[in-house]
């Protein structure tokens, strides 16, 4: 059909042209058309657009997130049962008989593991004499480094770790193995403050390895308990009060060096809105009253020995240190950081 043009002259004599299609295409307006058609041709009628949401991290209770996989053991003597390991007992204990590591049913570890059902398996790798790096790059005793035991389902970790970073072993040997009247057990304060200052950066790479290991575990960090008590009355094993005192005191600040690191790591990982935690569990006073000099102390005594003069079980937990270590691991297990633990992204 050809297309009708009226002409209308307005008043001031401008010609305005009318197709009919003009009235045609009112008449499709006025139809009802599809929301989408209406949408794309007028911009109206249009459905929010529809976005997938990430749906939000969800809460876990500290025994969810200690147990929804592995149970994995790491750190030093104080960890591995050094103070309780029996070399008839023990010798083909715990993963594949290694038994230089010293790994003691009579540890923490047993107390821990049985205490609760574990979704996943884990394993007990804490090695007798073990520093930082052995945790990180270079292994011991012939195994590799501990962080190797890790995987992305641990969901719990322990470790004691930072001791023999400063020497404490050789520290306590030279307070033994001195004259009564000789001051070489506090001459040494020097020598272990320097190392001590470099402690928080290796401790930091631990933790942070451990983060990046296993992304979704609480980590446990335990202290050192104090060896003497508070106001020694007596010389205990050529260790004369004013050096106890001092021992005392070099382990309150690695404690305090180690909760440092622990809090920070943790705060980091909260800052991140990552999941997991690291916690430290406190043990400075856990042996008060049981401290060594009195009627049942949870640490053994000085112990001589014919290869190394002073035998690597003194002044380490015993059965009943490593029993108390245990009760306070699984109180922190149910206690938790204090903080809302989140798991994202799983």
């Amino acid at each position: 059909m050809a297309v009708v043009w009226r002409r209308i002259r307005t008043r001031r004599g401008a010609l305005v042209a009318l197709p009919l299609a003009l009235v045609l295409l009112a008449a499709v307006v006025a139809v009802p058309i599809g929301v989408s058609r209406r949408c794309r041709i007028f911009g109206q009628g249009c459905r929010a657009p529809h976005i997938r949401l990430k749906p939000p991290p969800r809460a876990l209770t500290p025994l969810e997130a200690a147990t929804r996989g592995g149970y994995v053991a790491l750190g030093d003597s104080y960890s591995s049962g050094e103070g309780a390991w029996s070399p008839s007992a023990d010798r083909a204990y715990a993963n594949g008989g290694a038994e230089d590591c010293h790994r003691s049913r009579q540890s923490y570890f047993p107390t821990v593991s049985q205490a609760y059902r574990f979704a996943k398996a884990g394993g007990f790798w804490a090695c007798s004499g073990a520093r930082t790096e052995n945790l990180l790059n270079t292994g011991e005793r012939g195994e590799p480094p501990q962080i190797d035991r890790l995987a992305a389902d641990t969901s719990l970790v322990t470790l004691s770790i930072g001791g023999n970073d400063i020497g404490f072993s050789q520290i306590v040997q030279k307070c033994v193995v001195k004259l009564p009247w000789s001051s070489a057990c506090r001459d040494q304060n020097t020598d272990i403050r320097t190392r001590m200052a470099a402690l928080p950066g290796s401790l930091r790479s631990v933790l942070d390895g451990i983060a990046r290991r296993a992304p979704y575990a609480r980590v446990l960090v335990l202290g050192y308990p104090r060896p003497f008590p508070v106001r020694p009355q007596r010389s205990i094993d050529n260790i004369g009060t004013a050096d106890q005192g001092f021992l005392n005191g070099i382990v309150h600040d690695l404690d305090y060096t180690i909760y440092l690191a622990a809090r920070d790591a943790d705060r980091r990982l909260a800052a991140a809105r990552k999941p997991g935690s690291v916690e430290f569990v406190d043990t400075y006073q856990a042996f008060t009253g049981h401290e060594l000099g009195t009627a049942q102390p949870y640490l053994n005594a000085l112990d001589l020995s014919i290869s190394e003069l002073v035998a690597a079980r003194s002044f380490h937990p015993n059965s009943l240190g490593y029993q108390k270590f245990g009760e306070l691991m699984n109180r922190q297990i149910q206690a938790g950081p204090g903080r809302q633990i989140y798991q994202w992204g799983r």
